[in-house]
């Protein structure tokens, strides 16, 4: 239980260092991470099941081959392709809000140093230091924080697509 605490001050410390624009980033980092997951489960765990009472209600038609037949079978097709691609553009923006909020943090540390430039004259090299602390850690955890989420989001886009063709090639006419 140990290894607990000292995690927790490991990260508490962390967050420290870089100031308040961390956790903006811890939140964002969080909420990405959440619909990713979510996206995960639907993938493996809901879609299969929705994917066969779709295809079921299509083979237990009479008839697939008329205008109002081709028109439920798109209509389908779209219902599964927009569950499919639910929330991956939101889990885009997040990624893209990540660096951003990085780069806001550089700026509020970079003000700090001017503000400890301006009250010390320059003189005070570790008010300066933790200034520069709060610039530099917010910038690495939004970049890292992005970049742990751009291959899940490019891969859940390309899942969404690539289900939504097999689910068209399995809903043949007959």
């Amino acid at each position: 239980m140990i290894w607990f605490y000292e995690a927790v001050g490991s990260i508490r410390a962390f967050m420290e260092l870089g100031g308040n624009v961390l956790w903006a980033i811890m939140f964002v980092l969080f909420l990405m991470w959440t619909f990713i997951l979510e996206r995960l489960w639907f993938l493996y765990r809901v879609y299969p099941v929705r994917k066969e009472v779709v295809l079921s209600a299509w083979e237990n038609r009479a008839e697939t081959t008329s205008w109002f037949a081709k028109r439920i079978r798109e209509g389908l097709i779209s219902e599964a392709s927009l569950a499919l691609k639910r929330n991956v553009g939101l889990i885009k923006v997040l990624i893209a809000v990540c660096p951003l909020l990085g780069l806001l943090g550089t700026v509020t540390g970079m003000i700090t140093v001017f503000d400890v430039m301006t009250y010390s004259g320059g003189g005070n090299a570790r008010a300066m230091a933790d200034g520069v602390s709060m610039a530099t850690v917010p910038t690495m955890a939004g970049m890292v924080a992005a970049l742990s989420g751009v291959y899940f989001g490019t891969w859940l886009e390309h899942k969404a697509q690539t289900e939504t063709e097999k689910l068209e090639d399995l809903m043949q006419h007959h």
